[in-house]
């Protein structure tokens, strides 16, 4: 099995980790990869991972029989049309089915067709329909722009001055739906789908806020917990009768089901779970803390995955629980600097510690510099989310170039710590 890895951050280091463990793998190769990635396979760092063509003849060339796509942006651009067209079995939805994330506008009508409890909504596409919205609302609303966004392009607030001005610059490229702001605690679920049938992984939460206690602007990721404390199995089951199975069927008679992942944002309210968004992809860096998780061999459940064979697969997951902490660049989510040298990564990176890269690169003289605003994202595992809480934070302070920092409280509202 040679596997092509589309993206370069901790998402895809990730995934490239878990198949350098295969049996099945002759063959990895990453594009454009990053720093940590080069460790494990080969980079394509010249081939463009947005440009359907270049990916199609970077697989061809090479005789892969498996892409797996991270990252959104190419989905949105239709690379899996054209590997599915090239005959290559693809992890990842055609980009009909990639609107699902692509377009918050399509998202928020597949669910209200469907029946998967949501937000109450509406679509702005003026400046002055959004001033005669908000004059018509009190507390907090939340604005998301449409299109993509990496995570950003959002905004909770009751003041009505910032929500206008937030809502101006988005509509000068996009359109903008008006969120009712909901209450409770976020949960991200993940299901593979084999474009007929699906698994659910273990539930994850994510941190998106920059500061201390879910403050300040939203970031892509700051964090990730999996599996979540206060998730029963009982408000599981729920989770998926209300919003998995009527998401499922509505692929299924829209023609949009797809083999790949597919992700469901959600609120836990006091009135049960209700759906924020769809991705159709591993979120980051809820990848980085899942993907340790997963016991079966990674080559098997995609090649089931690939085959259309996931209801009978026997997918093993692991007892332990894992916890991520993202090292940034100073001043992200706002402007950052690239290429600071990288001053020292732990040196413990084994059973119960695992360092994912994000958008770094080598200097010619192989010294690792940073590339992004996410740098890195130190995951820790152990017996229970404190001790994996634990091993993560006793390493973090080991990542060190200038300027760095991380949130100290990552999964800290999910326990109490004694």
């Amino acid at each position: 099995m040679k596997v092509l890895i589309v993206g370069s951050g901790a998402r895809e280091h990730a995934l490239a980790w878990k198949f350098s463990t295969s049996k099945r793998i002759s063959a990895l190769y990453i594009t454009p990869g990053n720093a940590g990635t080069d460790e494990l396979g080969e980079n394509l760092p010249d081939v463009d991972p947005a440009d359907p063509a270049a990916i199609t003849e970077a697989a061809v060339n090479r005789k892969v029989s498996h892409v797996v796509i991270g990252p959104e942006v190419p989905l949105a651009a239709g690379v899996a049309d054209s590997l599915k067209n090239a005959g290559i079995a693809v992890i990842g939805p055609e980009k009909a089915s990639a609107q699902l994330e692509a377009s918050k506008q399509f998202s928020k009508n597949f669910m209200l067709r469907n029946k998967v409890p949501t937000a109450a909504s509406v679509t702005i596409d003026s400046p002055k329909q959004l001033a005669g919205e908000l004059a018509g609302r009190s507390g907090k609303v939340v604005l998301k722009k449409s299109g993509l966004a990496a995570g950003k392009g959002v905004l909770e607030s009751d003041n009505t001055e910032e929500l206008q001005s937030f809502g101006e610059e988005v509509l000068k490229e996009d359109s903008l739906i008006m969120e009712e702001f909901l209450t409770g605690f976020e949960v991200s679920i993940f299901a593979l789908l084999d474009g007929r049938n699906y698994i659910l992984l273990p539930p994850c939460a994510d941190f998106k806020k920059a500061g201390i206690d879910d403050s300040g602007p939203n970031t892509g990721g700051m964090g990730a917990i999996c599996p979540v404390p206060t998730v029963s199995n009982g408000l599981l089951a729920r989770i998926e009768k209300e919003v998995v199975e009527p998401t499922i069927k509505g692929l299924v008679k829209e023609n949009l089901m797809y083999t790949g992942v597919l992700y469901f944002g959600l609120m836990i309210t006091e009135s049960g779970p209700k759906l924020l968004e769809y991705n159709v992809r591993f979120g980051d860096p809820e990848a980085q803390v899942l993907l340790p998780l997963i016991e079966s061999d990674i080559g098997n459940l995609i090649d089931a995955m690939a085959q259309g064979k996931l209801e009978d697969f026997p997918l093993r997951i692991s007892e332990k629980s894992a916890l991520g902490v993202v090292v940034a660049s100073g001043g992200y989510p706002g402007p950052y600097k690239k290429g600071v040298r990288v001053d020292n990564l732990p040196k413990d990176n084994g059973k119960d510690c695992v360092l994912f890269h994000a958008s770094t690169t080598l200097s010619p003289e192989g010294q690792i510099l940073t590339g992004g605003g996410r740098c890195f994202t130190v995951v820790g595992l152990g017996s229970s989310p404190l001790s994996a809480r634990a091993k993560a934070y006793s390493v973090v302070p080991e990542v060190q170039f200038k300027d760095s920092w991380y949130r100290p409280d990552i999964g800290k509202k999910f326990f109490t710590e004694n």
